[in-house]
């Protein structure tokens, strides 16, 4: 098992690719603590993820309620090994119709609140841990109406190689994963019906060169690669699991013949 004597904390660890992920480094042998805002979904969680998980409630942007869940963590499982800053909100804020708060709190939830993430786990990690951050492929599209998502996702790119320099005298790599379109809670405002949904992931699987959108687990597992020993001497490096979406977007089925 890639993770054994491991301990994990996971940010948004209650759904999505925080979930996808807990359970994944569960089956590897860690034991790891979740947080997340909503409390049922966060029970329905601990109950899933067994005895060797922990579920915290924590509104990530909280920064006591963060340092509280990393100490309720290293209290019960010891000191960290890795850490998925994976918490963040999507926002649209398009130009002519955005307010200073809405632009401001997608920035405090999806950059400010992962910087005080690290940085109240930081004493509590392990040399040689794993900090892993959740990004984004929105941080090079150029999508429209999404600049502050869009700036936040960049910013954790920028941050994570500064935070690589910092801590790499520790043995302490800092990565960057870069979702694109999944199957994920975080679509529910954009498609809020069944067939929304599945009129969005038509849409996007058109234009991305693999012709479908990624489940969870798919981001999961290149997060436990990350986490894992068999990331050993992979430092600053943002991983796009996005299909071909950035890298090949010529090859998606849209401009095929």
């Amino acid at each position: 098992m890639r993770l054994a004597n491991k301990t994990a904390l996971i940010t948004g660890g209650n759904s999505g690719i925080g979930l996808a992920t807990a359970r994944l480094f569960v089956a590897e042998g860690a034991k790891v603590a979740i947080t997340g805002r909503n409390r049922e979904t966060l029970a329905a969680a601990a109950q899933e993820l067994g005895p060797n998980a922990l579920a915290v409630e924590a509104d990530a942007t909280d920064i006591a309620a963060t340092e509280a869940a990393i100490k309720l963590a290293v209290d019960k499982f010891g000191k960290l090994d890795v850490l998925f800053a994976n918490a963040g909100i999507p926002g649209n804020t398009p130009l002519g119709g955005t307010t200073l708060a809405a632009f401001e709190q997608v920035l405090k939830t999806n950059i400010t609140a992962v910087f005080f993430t690290v940085q109240a786990a930081l004493p509590h990690l392990a040399d040689g841990a794993s900090i892993i951050l959740n990004g984004s492929v929105i941080s090079v599209l150029g999508s429209p109406g999404y600049s502050a998502y869009a700036a936040s996702k960049a910013g954790v790119r920028a941050m994570a190689r500064v935070m690589a320099s910092e801590l790499s005298p520790r043995g302490i790599r800092v990565n960057v994963v870069a979702p694109g379109a999944a199957r994920t809670p975080i679509w529910k405002r954009a498609a809020p019906t069944a067939e929304a949904f599945t009129a969005l992931e038509q849409r996007v699987s058109r234009t991305t060169p693999l012709g479908r959108i990624a489940d969870a687990d798919h981001i999961a597992k290149t997060v436990l690669f990350l986490a894992s020993d068999d990331a050993a001497h992979v430092q600053s490096a943002e991983i796009f699991v996005d299909g071909g979406a950035t890298g090949s977007p010529a090859g998606a089925p849209i401009y095929r013949a």
